[in-house]
């Protein structure tokens, strides 16, 4: 029997699970990816050598298969593009219901600690800013966000369901505006989406006026946060629930200037009609992050864009020097 800690990934093969299965890696994990590759990709997960490591497709709307010793579930599996949330909210409820269900319920069965990943979509279109842990939001339940909104509203009331009632040690991220590499460059959201723009030789599309606003984490920075609430100390980590996100909140309409000042590029900025309940403002009050981790993201937004350009560039076949 291996001595290392084995942590189980849902959403391995995800945007942010696989920049966490590396992490922990990195540290002397065993680690179980699953994921069904719907909107996860195998080669984020391709550099991978380890023999710790072992990648299993597989939906979490069904139950989870025999994995051994488990010390760890992060349950993370779910799509988070607003351009899914139509498209595939029969899916993306079920994730964040059943699945959750059946990841607490494994984590249960093997006395494993589980931290649950939630967004800040929970806090819908926020009538208080910045947005804190305790603020209950403002979600509208029969809109196009509903499927992802509400169900991860679900899914935080069932953690604090199975915490009540077979205490467990259960944690909560409530994660904010993410960025950086292995991003979908047709992921739908907004900073893949100028990028995609930029270097195709496109025009900018902003919805509305562009003054609504947004925080952009580097995703460096969201896993180093969700890595130490996860090694917390239960006495004060268990059963929390903690926002994890950049406080530096940006206008989109200079989101687009700035992209475009990265990649010197001469696009256009051009304006299309606001999505229905699109939030007008959306930044993380941190400080209950601080005093319990001591954490905040180091990673300023031009260096995170640099450090991301490189795999849009080649994903797209195109360079910043080579774009017509």
């Amino acid at each position: 029997m291996s001595s290392k800690p084995h942590a189980v990934v849902t959403g391995g093969a995800g945007f942010v699970g696989s920049h966490l299965v590396d992490s922990l890696l990195e540290d002397g994990f065993e680690v179980t990816s699953l994921d069904n590759f719907g909107s996860g990709r195998p080669k984020n997960l391709a550099h991978i050598e380890s023999d710790a490591f072992d990648s299993l497709e597989h939906d979490v709307r069904e139950p989870f298969p025999d994995l051994g010793d488990v010390d760890y579930v992060f349950h993370f599996a779910s799509r988070a593009s607003p351009k899914d949330f139509e498209s595939h909210a029969v899916e993306i409820a079920l994730t964040n219901s059943e699945g959750t269900h059946n990841a607490l319920r494994y984590a249960r069965d093997n006395d494993a600690r589980a931290i649950l990943a939630s967004t800040s979509e929970v806090y819908g279109d926020p009538e208080v800013h910045p947005q804190h842990e305790e603020y209950n939001g403002s979600v509208n339940i029969r809109g196009p966000r509903a499927p992802y909104d509400e169900s991860k509203r679900f899914s935080e009331a069932l953690a604090v369901a199975f915490q009540q009632q077979y205490d467990i040690d259960i944690r909560t991220v409530r994660i904010f505006n993410t960025y950086g590499p292995r991003m979908r460059p047709d992921d739908g959201r907004v900073i893949p989406n100028f990028l995609s723009q930029a270097l195709r030789g496109e025009d900018l599309t902003v919805y509305g006026d562009g003054t609504q606003t947004r925080s952009f984490c580097y995703v460096s920075d969201l896993v180093t946060g969700i890595r130490e609430f996860a090694d917390a100390d239960p006495n004060t980590a268990s059963g929390e629930v903690l926002n994890l996100g950049s406080t530096e909140e940006i206008e989109i309409r200079t989101l687009a200037k700035t992209i475009l000042d990265v990649l010197d590029a001469d696009s256009e900025i051009v304006h299309q009609d606001l999505p229905e309940d699109d939030p007008q403002v959306r930044r993380p009050d941190i400080t209950r992050a601080k005093q319990l981790l001591g954490w905040e993201p180091t990673v300023s937004l031009e260096a995170g864009l640099e450090r991301t350009l490189p795999q849009f560039e080649d994903e797209l076949d195109v360079s910043v020097d080579t774009r017509q």
